[in-house]
C-alpha cells in the first residue's frame, strides 16, 4: 500500500482582510470645521520656518526699554517671544536699562535728578541708586518674568566676569556716566550654548573697580559686535526711523548704512533717534549682521520682525547687496 506524499497544510489566513478604508470618521455632514484662528495659527508657522531654520543656532542681542518694560501686557508678550526665540534654537541675549524706575527712587530717596544735554548726570549717591535698581531689582524682575513663561534666564550685569569694561564718558563733568571700554563676551559662551538667556544690566565697572552708568543701547550695541551677532534689535517707543517725524506713514522699513549716516547728516535722523542709529551704524560697521529699530508698543514686535515675510519697524544693513539680499529672504 503506497503512501500518499505529505501535504503543505496552507498558512491561515492565506491574506488578512482588508479593511475598508474610512473616509472620514464622521459622518458627512459631521466633518470637523477648521477655523479661521486655526488656519492662520497654522500660516503663521508656515511662514516662519524659514526663519527659524535660518536662525536657529545665531545670536540675537535685544535692548529692552521704554513702553515695553513699564506696560504689564507689552512685558509679557517680550518674555513670551524671547522664550520662543531661546526654545526653536536662536540664541537671545537681553540688555536693559530702566530709567522711569531709576527716576522713582531717587525721588523717594529725596535726591534730585540731573540731566544735561539727554544724559544723566550722575554722582555718588546717584550712582548707588543706579546701580541697585538696575541690578538689584530690574534686572531680576526681568529674569523672573522671563522663567515664568518657560525661559531659562540668568541675570548679570556689566561688571559679572569683567563682561564689559567701562570708562568715564567725556571730561567726567557729568560724573559716572560711562562709555564702553572694551567687551569681554567669555562668560556668556557656556550659558548661551547650554540655552539660557543671559539678561544684562547696562552697569559695570572701570578698571579701579567703580561702577558707571552705560547708555544701554551703546552696550548693547558693543556687545552684537563683541558677539557677532546675527542681528541687533532695539525696542523703542517709536515706529522706527521716519522720513517725516509727524508721519507715522513714512516709516523707512529698510535703509543701508550710507542712508543711514546720510539721514543723520542732513537732519531726518534727530532728537533721540540720532543715538540709535548711530548704535546700528557702529554695530553694522563691527560686523553685525543686521540692526533692527522696533517699535515695543506692538505687541510681539520681536516675533513680527524675526520670523516674518514684512517684518515691522526699520531693519537697517551694510550695504545695498546686503539690502538686496535682505528683501529676496523676506520674500521667501
Amino acid at each position: 500500500m503506497s503512501s500518499s506524499p505529505l501535504q503543505r497544510p496552507e498558512p491561515w489566513p492565506r491574506r488578512l482582510p482588508v479593511p475598508t478604508p474610512t473616509l472620514s470618521p464622521f459622518p458627512l455632514s459631521q466633518d470637523p470645521v477648521i477655523s479661521t484662528e486655526d488656519t492662520l495659527r497654522v500660516s503663521v508657522l508656515s511662514e516662519a520656518l524659514p526663519y527659524i531654520q535660518r536662525f536657529a543656532g545665531r545670536r540675537v542681542v535685544v535692548k529692552y526699554g521704554g513702553a515695553a518694560m513699564v506696560r504689564e501686557d507689552l512685558r509679557d508678550a517680550v518674555f513670551r517671544d524671547l522664550a520662543l526665540l531661546a526654545c526653536v534654537g536662536v540664541q537671545p541675549v537681553v540688555v536693559h536699562g530702566g530709567g522711569p524706575e531709576i527716576n522713582q527712587w531717587l525721588k523717594k530717596l529725596e535726591i534730585p535728578a540731573q540731566f544735561r544735554d539727554g544724559l544723566r548726570v550722575t554722582d555718588l549717591d546717584t550712582m548707588n541708586v543706579v546701580e541697585m535698581v538696575l541690578v538689584g531689582r530690574v534686572n531680576k524682575q526681568i529674569v523672573n518674568g522671563l522663567n515664568r513663561v518657560g525661559g531659562r534666564a540668568v541675570g548679570l550685569s556689566g561688571s559679572d566676569g569683567a563682561l564689559v569694561e567701562a570708562r568715564t564718558w567725556g571730561d567726567g563733568s557729568y560724573g559716572l556716566v560711562g562709555e564702553v571700554a572694551a567687551v569681554n563676551p567669555d562668560v556668556l559662551a557656556p550659558l548661551l550654548q547650554s540655552g539660557y538667556i543671559p539678561v544684562i544690566s547696562s552697569v559695570a565697572a572701570d578698571p579701579s573697580g567703580q561702577a558707571h552708568n552705560i547708555n544701554a543701547d551703546t552696550v548693547a550695541g558693543e556687545l552684537a559686535a563683541a558677539l557677532q551677532a546675527e542681528k541687533l534689535i532695539l525696542l523703542t517707543d517709536t515706529p522706527g526711523i521716519l522720513q517725516d517725524r509727524e508721519d507715522p506713514s513714512s516709516l523707512l522699513r529698510q535703509i543701508t548704512l550710507p542712508e543711514a549716516r546720510e539721514l543723520i547728516r542732513t537732519g531726518v535722523v534727530n532728537a533721540g533717534m540720532t543715538p540709535k542709529t548711530e548704535c546700528c551704524i557702529r554695530a553694522l560697521a563691527q560686523g553685525v549682521g543686521a540692526a533692527h529699530i522696533l517699535d515695543g508698543r506692538v505687541p510681539h514686535a520681536l516675533l513680527l520682525e524675526v520670523f516674518t515675510d514684512a517684518g515691522v519697524g526699520t531693519m537697517v544693513v551694510g550695504s545695498s547687496r546686503a539690502a538686496a539680499r535682505a528683501s529676496a529672504q523676506r520674500r521667501g
